[in-house]
């Protein structure tokens, strides 16, 4: 694969190669050494004319770029996802989601945001605790445009020339489990994995046993995420209301969390909302997943009341989306993990 030059600067001598190939040679010395860098020279300068260029798009598109606070005193209550904290009672941000929504209800307009953002007990082939992320905003939109622009920005990135697939999950669930994932109980879709030979936990807490959303989970995870995208990106739109997170339900005889990912060669890469602007239910879903990790006797943050404010203050009707950057440079470039993204990984912090 191929990925296109920036527009030229200035400076030609400043400039890389016109084109970069996926691993091309690199003059900067390698080894197994922990001092030295993981990620290869060219990795770094594809890294580079990524960063150039989402700012170009976004310019082009007035959308304004914004830096939001690492710290804070209230910290993400995702269920699934673990944040990390200082001794002072500082919390890391998992997502500069929060911050970014109070400046939409104090009228910024569009904005993006390419931020540092940090997770504890993720690391591996697609995880580093500390990891690079791609948010904007658009207020007035829903997710079928928010779909199109993440489309065009990461197939121009990308090279990707198809159309990106799209695919709601409930349709997607029904054609890998052959089963119904709003209506089936956990049993059944435990034992529809089981069927297909996909190895369950060995031990499962009495609340996972007989949670739906635990085995719908597993069934992403596990069995249908990796096969998705393999060939052309697909979004997967409109979620159970119970996987909703941040994000509205939208009524009806089926109600669905309005709500996407993209997958591409089998790796998440991005998550959208039409974004809830209910602060009131939005309290009610923090005190659930606050109850929901005390039960499980896992850490539990404090709600970000300064977000709370904004939302009862007036958060603009909008849609966003979070995009794993390193995520997409290793699948643009077919490098191994994202770590080979990076130019230090945790396992060289």
């Amino acid at each position: 694969m191929v990925i296109r030059q920036m527009r030229q600067t200035t400076h030609a001598a400043c400039n890389p190669k016109p084109y970069i190939t996926r691993i091309p040679a690199t003059s900067m010395k390698q080894s197994n050494a922990s001092w030295q860098p993981r990620a290869e020279l060219s990795v770094l300068r594809t890294r580079n004319h990524f960063y150039r260029r989402i700012r170009q798009f976004f310019e082009d598109r007035c959308v304004l770029e914004v830096e939001t606070p690492i710290l804070s005193r209230g910290a993400s209550l995702e269920r699934h996802i673990e944040s990390l904290h200082t001794t002072d009672d500082w919390w890391l941000a998992t997502s500069p989601e929060f911050a970014m929504k109070r400046l939409l209800a104090a009228g910024s307009g569009p904005i993006f945001q390419i931020a540092r953002v940090f997770r504890a007990d993720e690391e591996g082939r697609h995880h580093n605790p500390e990891f690079t992320m791609l948010e904007w905003y658009r207020p007035g939109w829903g997710i079928d445009p928010l779909m199109d622009e993440v489309e065009a920005l990461v197939g121009d990135l990308a090279e990707v020339r198809q159309p990106f697939e799209r695919i709601p999950y409930r349709e997607l669930v029904r054609r890998e489990l052959e089963t119904d994932p709003f209506n089936a109980s956990a049993g059944e879709i435990r034992d529809a994995l089981s069927k297909r030979g996909v190895s369950l936990p060995a031990a499962v807490t009495a609340e996972d046993r007989d949670d739906r959303d635990f085995w719908l989970d597993l069934a992403i995870g596990a069995f249908i995420g990796p096969k998705l995208g393999m060939d052309t990106p697909v979004f997967v739109q409109d979620y159970p209301p119970s996987q909703a997170a941040l994000a509205r339900i939208r009524p009806g005889e089926e109600p669905v969390a309005e709500r996407f990912e993209l997958y591409w060669r089998g790796v998440e890469l991005a998550n959208g909302f039409h974004e809830l602007t209910d602060a009131g239910e939005q309290k009610r879903r923090f005190v659930a997943d606050q109850d929901w990790r005390a039960k499980r006797k896992r850490i539990v943050p404090p709600m970000d009341e300064n977000f709370l404010a904004a939302l009862a203050a007036g958060l603009p009707d909008c849609a966003g989306v979070a995009l794993g950057f390193d995520r997409l440079v290793m699948l643009a470039l077919g490098l191994p993990s994202v770590a080979a993204a990076m130019a230090f990984d945790a396992g060289r912090a």
